[in-house]
């Protein structure tokens, strides 16, 4: 089909581009800091923080102090009721509201011009054009794209300013070409509630030639199963044939895989890692054989980094750009951004797998860790521990949460786990438990050390729900569907309580 082919050739026009910044990546992060600085020194902070002043990265980090969502919110208010050139040139008519796993009271976040089309949509662009480059005579263009977004619509101001999720403001702005591709149709794609929006979408793409599918990996396996309960077929490649690329994000594939393994058993089937969040498009997966992300350099967004173990918030001292950065190290971001966040710690942790090109991969939350007796433990511990002792062991998770526990007659205590596990595998769970232990062991040298003789904290404690124990939670704190996803790692017991509290009417595996 000749559409095909011209979308080919068009796409493949940015591979130019991405291999600049991939071998120059610091040239192109300090024109984008210029650009940015330019662009917004008009505005009412640009006048505050003296931005025509700024003549390098060290003068711009003695002159605009870090940000938090809490700092900016009064410049995003005067947003929202429509003053303009307050954080970014003339008016930001559209906000999305974060999705993310930190606190109950959702963030809302600026949305410009400049970053929808020259990040977000930018950054999908570049996804598209590595994977043609490494995947030879595709034809997405042929069929459609099944996009699981969020599910709440956009809701407009009195002021012609919009409130809404970053996926409705990302399909509502498409252009002509991608939309024509896109399903299910705008009005399912955008409603409201999720498990009726679910149904409906199961029902309309049932009879869809689907070639690409994007969500995050949880609620992608809710609508794969909805499809299988509805179409009787036993797994997603007899619904869809031409399946063969699944692009996730937001949260880690893995402790999903063996559920995707089996809903979708061609071995053909490409997955591709993306990181989008409502703050920005920042990185995107180049290599076929590798999960890391390249690090977007030319897209709007200048980047600066905090080593975790001298994180203090605000108040961190030590915050180096991209030229200082060295792999294996855990950091905090600051991103820069044409959405006006200025030096904004976003809280995702991320840690460098390589160097010229930076490759990247997401290791957790600022907030989101276990130290109750000095053990570190980060989401990228957990996940791993748990994603390999399932692989190994052939056992299928669909969801689960870790917190400490505390005896006070032992004067001590450790990590339970909460897993919501496929009930085929009862059987397996000690197996499972041992793999976990050593896995967090191997992966974490403190927690081995805390764990040496059980002296300073005690084995841990498995407990098992059923798979709709953490969707109700979600429903509960109206965070069903979409981009929102459980915590996986806390350092008290409050989330872990609320679900076994949820769980007491259900039976346990044991």
């Amino acid at each position: 089909m000749p559409f095909n082919a011209v979308f080919s050739h068009i796409i493949k026009k940015r591979i130019p581009r991405i291999r600049n910044y991939s071998s120059s990546p610091i040239s192109c992060q300090k024109t984008v800091l210029e650009q940015l600085l330019k662009k917004a020194q008009k505005t009412s902070f640009g006048l505050l923080h003296h931005f025509n002043e700024i003549r390098s990265k060290e003068q711009f980090q003695t002159l605009v102090p870090l940000s938090s969502y809490d700092t900016l919110y009064p410049y995003i208010k005067r947003q929202i009721e429509g003053e303009e050139n307050v954080l970014w040139p003339g008016k930001t008519s559209w906000f999305a509201k974060s999705s993310g796993t930190s606190g109950n009271t959702s963030k809302l976040l600026p949305i410009t011009v400049d970053s929808l089309y020259e990040n977000h949509y930018a950054g999908g662009k570049d996804l598209l054009a590595i994977y043609y480059e490494n995947h030879s005579n595709r034809k997405l263009y042929n069929a459609k794209h099944l996009i699981i977004g969020g599910s709440t619509q956009i809701n407009t101001q009195t002021n012609n300013t919009s409130i809404g999720d970053l996926s409705a403001f990302i399909v509502e702005n498409l252009p002509w070409w991608t939309e024509i591709r896109r399903t299910p149709k705008r009005k399912i794609a955008l409603m409201d509630n999720w498990e009726e929006k679910l149904d409906q979408m199961a029902h309309a793409t049932l009879n869809d030639n689907i070639c690409i599918v994007a969500g995050l990996p949880s609620w992608t396996l809710v609508l794969f199963q909805r499809v299988l309960d509805i179409s009787g077929k036993k797994n997603i490649h007899e619904v869809w044939p031409n399946l063969e690329l699944y692009i996730h994000g937001g949260m880690n594939i893995d402790p999903y895989r063996k559920a995707f393994e089996k809903m979708l058993p061609n071995p053909n089937m490409n997955y591709v890692q993306a990181y989008n969040a409502s703050e920005g498009y920042f990185g995107l997966q180049d290599r076929k054989e590798s999960s890391d992300m390249l690090l977007l350099t030319d897209a709007q967004v200048y980047y600066e980094f905090i080593p975790m173990d001298e994180f203090k918030g605000l108040n961190s001292k030590n915050v180096i750009d991209l030229e200082e950065v060295s792999i294996d190290v855990e950091y905090a971001i600051v991103l820069t951004t044409s959405a006006g966040l200025w030096r904004y710690i976003i809280g995702d942790t991320i840690c460098f797998t390589s160097i010229l090109p930076y490759r990247f991969q997401v290791t957790g939350r600022t907030t989101h860790y276990i130290n109750a007796f000095g053990e570190k433990t980060i989401i990228s511990h957990v996940e791993k521990a748990l994603s390999e002792a399932a692989s190994e062991n052939d056992i299928l998770v669909f969801d689960f949460t870790v917190a400490p526990y505390f005896e006070e007659s032992k004067g001590s205590g450790g990590h339970e786990w909460l897993i919501a596990l496929n009930a085929e595998n009862e059987n397996q769970i000690h197996t499972l438990e041992a793999a976990i232990e050593s896995n967090m062991k191997s992966l974490n040298v403190d927690y081995e050390g805390k764990r040496k003789d059980s002296i300073n904290m005690l084995e841990p404690k498995f407990s098992y729900v059923q798979k709709n124990v953490f969707e109700r939670w979600l429903k509960k704190k109206n965070k069903l569907g979409g981009q929102h996803k459980i915590p996986r790692v806390q350092n008290d017991r409050i989330f872990i309580e609320e679900l076994l509290e949820i769980a007491k009417e259900d039976s346990r595996i044991r």
